[in-house]
């Protein structure tokens, strides 16, 4: 295995010059350029974890994810990847299946100079081991002023469901949701679709549950089926995720509801299950591209002890599918 002492002689420099270019410091375009090249024809790997007990990197981010089931997660958790990446990172990817003493661990890690920063999705109770001195980027949730955050839209997206259901034709809306009882910036997504209706005097209901998981599905599946299958009282539906429209349209056309003739629904996030999969139901897209650059480019000015914005808001947008009528049809 080659040494940096071979790799500084190839090139023509000396052992800190090569250094400096394996830690993406500044050095002249032919310097980086002949070291570049002695690298790849010594084949020299770094050591990158030893290299980080000298300068305090280990040039890995871990990704806190609640799950890597959710096709939104597997999609957010690709594009992390392959930002970081570019920026020389490894991601250490963690599946916290909500489990805050999973996700305590990475923090120590963090703290531990294990690895040198944290990207997360967490509705867990850490909010007393979050600190401003840990390299720390949340996405959809705040925590406090110093920690930054990167979230879509979730408001705007409530207000284009209603918007583009009233213009479908709906006449009597509904939003139906689930979440966690930790406050975090999806629930604007209600708030939206609320303020939409009431500006506009749209007649609405609203089925919630917070915090209870193992209640939803029965508690939904008897909401719906007192509301359209007995009463048919409502034709427009915004659900909370793509997942949860999901499981509204299967329950519908089990029962004889036809999507989107008798009940028009849109979901929220815009997933695909591959990369030149087709979106199939009417949907608010989250940017989920934009997410993860804009998450990544935070954490590393976060690691490099540079001033971030502490609020990052993306805008999101409308996708027409097949569950809800085009407005020339309604």
């Amino acid at each position: 295995m080659s040494t940096i002492k071979e790799v500084a002689k190839r090139a023509g420099v000396s052992v800190g010059t090569v250094s400096k270019v394996i830690n993406n410091i500044e050095v002249k375009p032919k310097t980086k350029q002949a070291v570049e090249l002695a690298i790849k024809e010594l084949n020299y790997q770094p050591n990158v974890y030893a290299r980080g007990l000298k300068v305090s990197r280990t040039n890995t981010v871990a990704l806190i994810l609640p799950t890597v089931w959710h096709p939104f997660f597997g999609e957010l958790a690709y594009n992390i990847e392959k930002n970081l990446r570019q920026h020389q990172y490894k991601m250490i990817l963690c599946n916290s299946e909500g489990d805050y003493l999973t996700e305590l661990s990475y923090l120590t890690m963090a703290k531990q100079n294990q690895v040198d920063g944290i990207i997360a999705i967490t509705y867990s109770d850490i909010e007393h081991y979050v600190s401003s001195n840990l390299p720390l980027i949340s996405i959809d949730r705040f925590f406090n002023d110093e920690v930054p955050y990167v979230s879509s839209d979730n408001f705007l997206g409530g207000q284009l469901a209603a918007k583009h259901l009233v213009e479908a034709g709906c006449q009597s809306l509904c939003f139906i949701g689930a979440g966690s009882k930790k406050e975090n910036t999806t629930r604007n997504r209600k708030k939206g679709f609320i303020d939409y209706c009431e500006k506009y005097q749209k007649t609405y209901e609203i089925f919630d549950l917070i915090g209870s998981q193992s209640e939803f599905h029965e508690k939904m599946e008897q909401f719906l089926l007192e509301k359209i299958i007995k009463e048919h009282s409502i034709d427009g539906i915004f659900a909370v995720t793509d997942a949860y429209a999901l499981e509204v349209i299967n329950f519908l056309e089990k029962h004889q509801i036809s999507i989107p003739d008798d009940v028009q629904i849109i979901g929220f996030d815009g997933v695909k299950s591959s990369k030149h999969d087709q979106i199939e139901i009417s949907t608010i897209r989250q940017p989920i591209e934009e997410i993860a650059k804009e998450s990544v480019a935070a954490i590393i000015h976060l690691i490099n002890k540079e001033t971030i914005e502490k609020e990052i808001l993306l805008p999101v947008h409308f996708i027409q599918g097949n569950t809800t009528k085009r407005q020339q049809d309604s």
